[in-house]
């Protein structure tokens, strides 16, 4: 097959979003608009072969792409969508096809990209269109096609006749061209209207007064093709997003109750038999595996959850794993790197940060474990905390196998306490407890019998010499 190269032009800045960001740079579904785009793109061609055209915020946007391995080519001055393809010349092949996209049409899938590639190649025209039919197509250049079904021009909104305007066929700016007459006719491209820019629908009449074909490819989804330009919009294209993901989901076989109340990423995956209960929020790349339960309002983000974890209501989490089995939350928050231990149960109002919990280890109630490791069935008690800071440092409390911390023990790091130990109720602990030993570290309770009444004797007395 002949190369292909995808062109995505992203150098606007978006006048109309009212923002201070590049309009690429505005996010919807989990990611910004221009890594839909590249996403979409992924679908026909590598990602090498795909050439982003930037001119507003250049260095913003090559930022937000430097974990991709696309290239760069900037448009210094916005002259119109065809002066943008011009200053590609030099880095589109010769041979092969070329796709024109834009960098703020999240919608558009791969699948149709391919059926536009197909196309073009089944007819071996010069280049395809791809078009739909709106009931409403104001402000919408028109494709008018001849009795072959072909291109035979494409004309704006304002230069249309009434018999033109008609026409429902719209144009969506996406092309698929032979790669050598694109780039042997494309400076035939002149700025002759108002605004005195290079528009690249001038093509199309071009290369019919060559002598060539173009075709165009009708799709039915009109909500493909839609391009962002505000707020409204962009809410709008997350909303589709956001339903695409979770029909998918729902498909392969997870369980979602209320869709339309949560929110899942892109690159999230979630095994079977799971239920994802109301108002959760499911982000970044997290793994969730099979008969899982994700409670309500619960905020998942890149995790890695094993098989049968049930993850109670309210619960916050990222960046942490948690092995088959356990049990976290609610109004639990798990986070930076912390582990939970297959069968572990991390309960209501604990705080994990940076901590291990081991396989059948308890942390159920009103807890801030930070910079932990705890070992096997260990439990610790309500209120427990670790003191990790000291102003100027973070230090480490190791805890071993089957221990028993006490409620309300403060545990100053740096600090061990080893296997089978158990530290007293109330106990501050600041050295070390050795296996199989009682730990205290609290005052000697006084008991002073009929204080409360002298007290109030004393309170008395007081009174009446006044």
């Amino acid at each position: 097959m002949e190369p292909i190269t995808a062109v995505i032009l992203a150098a606007g800045l978006g006048t109309r979003m009212k923002s201070r960001k590049a309009k690429v740079l505005h996010r919807a579904g989990g990611m910004t608009l221009i890594e839909h785009a590249i996403q979409a793109a992924t679908a026909i061609t590598s990602e090498e072969q795909i050439v982003v055209v930037v001119g507003h915020q250049a260095e913003e946007v090559r930022a937000a792409l430097g974990h991709r391995r696309v290239r760069f080519v900037e448009q210094a001055e916005q002259k119109g969508t065809g002066h943008a393809v011009m200053m590609c010349s030099p880095v589109i092949g010769k041979t092969g096809l070329v796709v024109i996209l834009y960098g703020d049409c999240p919608l558009l899938s791969g699948a149709t990209l391919q059926q536009l590639i197909d196309k073009q190649r089944a007819l071996d025209a010069a280049g395809t269109l791809i078009t739909t039919r709106l009931d409403d197509p104001t402000g919408y250049g028109r494709v008018l096609l001849d009795d072959n079904g072909f291109v035979h021009g494409i004309v704006e909104q304002k230069a249309a006749t009434p018999q033109q305007l008609e026409v429902d066929l719209i144009n969506s700016g996406m092309y698929c061209f032979r790669s050598e007459l694109l780039c042997k006719h494309i400076g035939g491209i002149r700025p002759e209207n108002a605004a005195k820019e290079y528009y690249l629908t001038d093509i199309v009449e071009i290369l019919n007064r060559a002598g060539h074909r173009v075709a165009a490819l009708q799709i039915d989804d009109a909500s493909e093709l839609l391009g962002i330009n505000t707020r409204v919009e962009l809410a709008a294209a997350d909303r589709i997003l956001r339903e695409r993901k979770t029909r998918q989901l729902m498909l392969d076989g997870v369980t979602i109750e209320r869709p339309e109340t949560v929110i899942i990423d892109p690159h999230v995956a979630i095994g079977v038999d799971t239920v994802v209960q109301p108002f959760t929020r499911i982000l970044g790349k997290t793994r969730i595996g099979e008969d899982c339960v994700i409670g309500a309002g619960s905020v998942i983000e890149d995790c890695a959850i094993a098989d049968r974890v049930h993850v109670a209501p309210f619960t916050i989490a990222g960046n942490c794993r948690i092995a088959e089995g356990a049990a976290v939350g609610p109004f639990s928050r798990l986070r930076m790197e912390s582990e939970v231990g297959a069968g572990a149960h991390v309960g209501n109002f604990v705080e994990l940060k940076k901590t291990r919990l081991g396989a059948g280890a308890k942390a159920n109630h009103l807890a801030y474990l930070g910079d932990c490791e705890i070992g096997e069935k260990t439990n610790i008690g309500a209120g427990t905390i670790t003191c990790n800071y000291d102003g100027e440092r973070k230090h480490r409390t190791g805890i071993g196998r089957g221990a028993f911390i006490g409620s309300n023990a403060t545990l100053v790091a740096p600090v061990e306490i080893g296997d089978g130990s158990y530290v007293g109720a109330g106990s501050v602990i600041t050295d070390a407890v050795p296996a199989d030993a009682l730990a205290l570290g609290r005052g000697r309770q006084v008991v002073k019998e009929g204080w409360t009444k002298r007290r109030k004797k004393t309170k008395e007395e007081a009174l009446q010499k006044r």
